[in-house]
């Protein structure tokens, strides 16, 4: 897909960082804008409407990176990768959980930079394109029919409730319904959803899987369809199939 072109807002209050980050985002093609802290980063993200948001966590005012998290949600699937410091794991745990896509842990240099946001980028194109491949399945849904996906009208229903997901999720769950009863190891499901540049983040299935039990499974606590495959990876069962688990 074509990148070039594509507008991302850098939200941190390091003018250093800020300067750094645009001028290499400026030099592969992408068009940048800048906010210094949550709340005008929110602004922005209503008026500029930019295709990807690169958020510092420790922001100044206000709203922190996780509060900004919770309020871009609330408006728009735009993606965000979260910047981190190393010591703040559980937050970057908590910013998936609020609907990150993903993090950079600081320092981090260009390359891997730009890989993720180009991977980024690729994931919201991919889901804007499901249905258009012919080969692909347009409806998928468990042999008990609960779980239902209109892969072209990208909706999902479970039972007759109809589930919000972010594009991240909805591909995620779109990979295990289309392979329904065979296990997916973790490297497999990461490539297939992240991009071919994943492979060892494991922590961000557990975020993902867990978000989806939450919003699909009868009892998120008890799952009988997202299943677990300890040290492996995870498998989709249907009602049928999951009784003794």
């Amino acid at each position: 897909m074509k990148m070039r072109g594509k507008r991302i807002l850098v939200v941190d209050d390091e003018a250093s960082i800020q300067r750094i980050l645009r001028k290499n985002l400026l030099m592969s093609g992408y068009e940048v804008i800048v906010a210094d802290d949550g709340r005008q980063a929110v602004e922005m993200t209503k008026i500029h409407q930019p295709d990807l948001i690169l958020l510092d966590l420790c922001l100044p005012g206000e709203l922190d990176g996780l509060a900004v998290c919770v309020q871009v949600r609330k408006m728009t699937k735009v993606p965000i990768i979260v910047l981190s410091a190393l010591s703040e794991e559980r937050q970057k745990v908590r910013a998936l959980d609020l609907g990150a896509d993903d993090y950079l842990t600081k320092p981090f240099g260009n390359e891997e930079l730009q890989a993720r946001v180009r991977a980024c980028l690729r994931r919201v194109a991919a889901f804007e394109a499901l249905g258009g491949n012919e080969d692909d399945p347009k409806q998928l849904e468990s042999d008990d029919g609960y779980i239902r996906m209109d892969v072209e009208q990208r909706q999902v229903k479970a039972g007759e409730q109809e589930i919000r997901l972010t594009p991240t999720e909805f591909e995620l769950l779109r990979q295990l319904m289309l392979y329904a009863g065979k296990v997916l190891t973790h490297r497999s499901l990461l490539r297939a959803v992240w991009g071919p540049e994943y492979g060892e983040e494991a922590d961000y299935l557990r975020v993902y899987v867990r978000q989806l039990r939450r919003k699909v499974e009868k009892e998120p606590s008890r799952p009988r369809y997202i299943v677990t495959e300890p040290g492996i990876g995870y498998v989709f069962r249907s009602h049928k199939g999951t009784e003794d688990i």
